[in-house]
């Protein structure tokens, strides 16, 4: 598999393992805290997503940085690159929340 693709795959896979994570480990606390879990966990899903998206990517500032620097040198390919890694991490994060959505039985309301 091309370093591109492999790279993508896990960024892909890290946001969504992220949400899904997030959300059932903030489930189990709130059964401890007697709390309602599925709605605490559909609320964390919501609220983790852009945090999973940033991890996924390594960080908030340098993926911007490379797509700056290469986007402004007339590089477009590492910028292009970059910015799909972003889509499928913001992917991932996006089918996680819509996992934990699914598996707490809730509607787009």
């Amino acid at each position: 598999m091309s370093t591109f693709l492999t790279k993508a795959v896990m960024d892909f896979f890290v946001a969504f393992g992220i949400v899904v994570g997030g959300a059932m480990v903030g489930g189990i606390g709130a059964i401890v805290s007697m709390q309602p879990p599925t709605h605490t966990m559909l609320d964390i899903a919501g609220r983790i997503k852009i945090w999973a998206l940033a991890a996924a990517v390594g960080g908030t500032i340098d993926p911007m940085r490379v797509i700056e620097s290469n986007f402004f040198d007339g590089n477009l390919s590492p910028a292009i690159k970059q910015i799909l890694y972003l889509l499928f991490a913001f992917m991932g994060a996006h089918m996680g929340s819509e996992l934990v959505r699914w598996m707490c039985g809730g509607g787009r309301g």
